[in-house]
């Protein structure tokens, strides 16, 4: 039976319209049906593509178009990081060690793994957003931070180091001396704060006491990015690790990263793409099926405008340089993308107020402990701080005969002292633990027609370029006590001079500088570098 003749027949009648709504209603009904099955099959497909948790692990290399516009200019699209922060070209030697990777390796796609992000480990306290984030991961070895500044660039979070387990063979576990300033200038800024642990753990329960350890010194920090497990030196000779295989080092990261998750923080596990690629080091099969990854892999050039490692595992954070610059820091800082976020700040697992926290004035350099009485050869300041900048204050003036008790003495110049219960610093050259140096004798004032600077310091005239060793006070007169040797000029590692004069005996130079004659102690200048001479 023909259906364009059944049709006209049915639609004969004066009542062949009713007897067909019926029908038309099953038919509608069907397709109805199919749409949605279609609809919801796609939504799933999506679904399984991007995770169903805020996190956006990376699993495979991005083909270089994907960050193209349609046009073909090459230009970013909305995908791609842009980072507040300067990134210079890294030492080579540098980043070998801490990739030996090689990012054009074709095969790192294909270790990658099928990871379910919705089951990856994440804190109830925190509500995570499937976005791009930029941060900086900084310890003592970064100074003293000015997280106002490092606020303003637009940073969004830093990964801090909190503390780390001695390799020696007391194994003591150790604070970072600047992670509780750190945590709390950021936090005070507006930069949300995540932490990391240096790990030695040799054992489960090693782990397990370093986690118990970080969890209880960040509870009155706001902590929302992750806590990270960090454990290199591993195959260094000497190591309490040496001997370790991988299975038993992933146990041991794996119990750290259980315990910080029990504690109310998410996980996450720290390492470079050649410790991780194929499992190389660790066993990556386990670890990135329940926490996540934050990988290690510096790009051969300054940093590309992509928000993808070529590390081909999954991993929610990339730290592609070591070479950063940022205002407030300055020294070299990590700078990394994370492929998540937050919109607001966890609060505090302990609602206590932490105590007030300072920076550690010697974080940027290294003191031989020492323990002994010291006198100021003439006289000395006493300064907060070892330096003679803008933000030194000087505490006291030491005289010979004063004494002071000694407690360290750095590489860089500068003695720390303890002196009426406070500590504070002083140029070690100006110090002596012969208690009964004196200064020698003033010579008898000269023949004011023998005099030719108009002063009672002699000079030996010379005349060569010279440079400040770290950074020096030029005054009016050769003294630090004549209320008259005004500080004029203070010149730092770089700035020359020409030294006129030198009186070897009092330790003080004669110098022009900025068409002016002034006076230095001689121990702080060194001469000038060539290029600077010629």
């Amino acid at each position: 039976m023909d259906y364009e003749d059944d049709w006209e027949e049915k639609g004969s009648g004066s009542h062949g319209w009713i007897k067909l709504i019926p029908l038309l209603a099953v038919v509608v009904l069907i397709v109805v049906i199919l749409l949605v099955m279609v609809l919801l099959q796609r939504h799933d497909e999506e679904e399984m593509g991007s995770g169903e948790s805020g996190s956006m692990i990376s699993e495979t290399v991005p083909d270089a178009s994907d960050h193209q516009t349609e046009s073909g200019t090459g230009e970013k699209n909305e995908a791609s990081v842009e980072s507040p922060v300067s990134v210079e070209a890294g030492n080579a030697d540098d980043m070998a060690a801490a990739d030996e990777s090689d990012p054009q390796d074709p095969t790192a796609q294909e270790q990658g793994s099928q990871v379910d992000v919705a089951r990856l480990l994440v804190s109830e306290r925190v509500q995570e957003q499937q976005r791009v984030t930029i941060g900086i991961d900084v310890s003592r070895y970064q100074g003293t931070i000015d997280w106002s500044q490092v606020a303003e660039t637009g940073i969004d979070f830093a990964m801090i180091r909190v503390g780390y387990r001695s390799s020696e063979e007391d194994r003591e576990i150790y604070a970072d001396t600047n992670a509780r300033y750190n945590m709390q200038e950021a936090q005070a800024a507006g930069v949300q704060v995540g932490v990391y642990f240096f790990s030695t753990a040799s054992t489960e329960e090693e782990a397990r006491e370093e986690a118990l350890w970080v969890a209880e010194y960040i509870s009155q920090y706001q902590i929302t990015y992750p806590v990270a497990f960090d454990c290199e030196g591993y195959e260094r000779e000497g190591s309490v690790l040496y001997d370790l295989g991988k299975e038993k080092r992933t146990d041991i990261a794996i119990a750290f990263m259980e315990e910080i998750y029990r504690q109310g923080y998410t996980p996450m596990f720290y390492g470079s793409s050649y410790a991780m690629t194929g499992s190389n080091h660790w066993d990556m099969d386990r670890i990135e099926q329940s926490y996540k990854v934050w990988v290690s892999q510096y790009p051969a050039l300054p940093y590309p405008q992509t928000e993808r490692s070529s590390y081909g595992g999954a991993h929610a954070m990339w730290q592609y340089t070591n070479q950063g610059s940022l205002p407030g820091i300055s020294q070299p800082v990590d700078v990394n993308v994370a492929y998540f976020g937050y919109e607001g700040a966890a609060e505090a697992v302990n609602g206590q107020a932490p105590d007030q926290a300072y920076a550690d004035v010697e974080a940027l350099m290294y003191f031989m402990e020492v323990d002994e009485t010291v006198t100021a050869k003439e006289a000395t300041n006493l300064r907060d701080i070892p330096g003679q900048g803008q933000d030194s204050t000087v505490l006291w003036t030491l005289k010979n005969g004063d004494t002071a008790r000694r407690t360290g003495i750095s590489d860089s110049g500068w003695s720390r002292l303890v002196y009426q219960d406070q500590v504070c610093y002083a140029v070690t050259n100006l110090l002596t633990t012969d208690l009964s140096y004196h200064v020698a004798e003033p010579e008898p004032a000269p023949d004011p027609a023998a005099q030719d600077d108009g002063i009672k310091t002699k000079f030996t005239d010379c005349y060569e370029l010279m440079t400040a060793k770290i950074e020096t006070n030029l005054r009016a007169l050769p003294s630090v006590t004549n209320p008259d040797a005004a500080v004029v000029a203070t010149i730092r590692y770089g700035d020359v001079v020409v030294r006129t004069g030198i009186n070897t005996e009092v330790g003080w130079s004669r110098v022009e500088y900025g068409g002016q004659v002034l006076y230095c102690v001689s121990s702080y200048l060194t001469q000038a570098p060539a290029q600077e001479q010629e």
